[in-house]
């Protein structure tokens, strides 16, 4: 059976991460913060056996992943299909705007609505859901029996989870989505995926943060 280990990092903290303001498709560069998660993380992976890295264009997740191609050596590529789900009009705005100006909007996006596409040329979770799982299929499939790293967003680990673990798109969040933390999967061969670990984090917290301005 032909099998693929997948490494899924969530791009580094943003500004806007810190405001709750949606990022979507914006092309919104890490912060400080962002930019010290990114080499943590590919410190942690410098001695993993890589493949290949692929990741998501928009400049939060790609600067996350060329930390993780420095420090491994393994060769990286962006693909567009790893992008966050696009969210219309809502990108730009924070949570509390989008509740006080889009009241009806906000409610079914809040309820996970599977189908609620926002306004402006946004993705419907169902939408989403169908490109991450494509997009992830074709690139496993190309690296059978290696260990390949992608690095995208909040909204795509969510999928992978929910991917890997069966749950529908409208069961309630109990999984942490942290920045720049190790989650790993399995791909296999007409099965799909399956988690192997979530939301590893000790390469975050065994270096004092002063680095972070050092």
């Amino acid at each position: 059976m032909q099998t693929t280990r997948i490494i899924a990092i969530r791009h580094g903290e943003t500004a806007w991460n810190v405001d709750t303001r949606i990022q979507g498709h914006l092309d919104i560069p890490l912060n400080d913060t962002g930019l010290w998660q990114a080499r943590q993380v590919g410190q942690a992976l410098a001695d993993e056996p890589v493949a290949a890295i692929y990741s998501s264009d928009l400049q939060r997740a790609y600067a996350t992943a060329q930390a993780v191609a420095q420090a491994t050596g393994a060769p990286l590529t962006p693909e567009r299909g790893l992008r966050e789900r696009g969210f219309g009009d809502f990108q730009g705005r924070t949570f509390q705007q989008i509740e006080r100006e889009s009241p009806e909007q906000a409610l079914r996006w809040r309820k996970r609505d599977p189908h609620f596409v926002p306004d402006g040329g946004g993705e419907s979770l169902v939408t989403l859901r169908e490109r991450i799982a494509c997009t992830v299929d074709e690139i496993a499939a190309r690296h059978c029996g290696q260990q390949v790293v992608l690095v995208a967003h909040g909204g795509v680990m969510d999928v992978l989870y929910r991917l890997a673990t069966r749950l529908d798109l409208q069961a309630p969040r109990t999984w942490q989505l942290t920045n720049a933390a190790i989650n790993r999967l399995l791909w296999t061969g007409g099965n799909g995926l399956t988690l192997v670990g979530w939301a590893d984090t000790q390469h975050l917290e065994q270096h004092s943060r002063d680095e972070i301005h050092s």
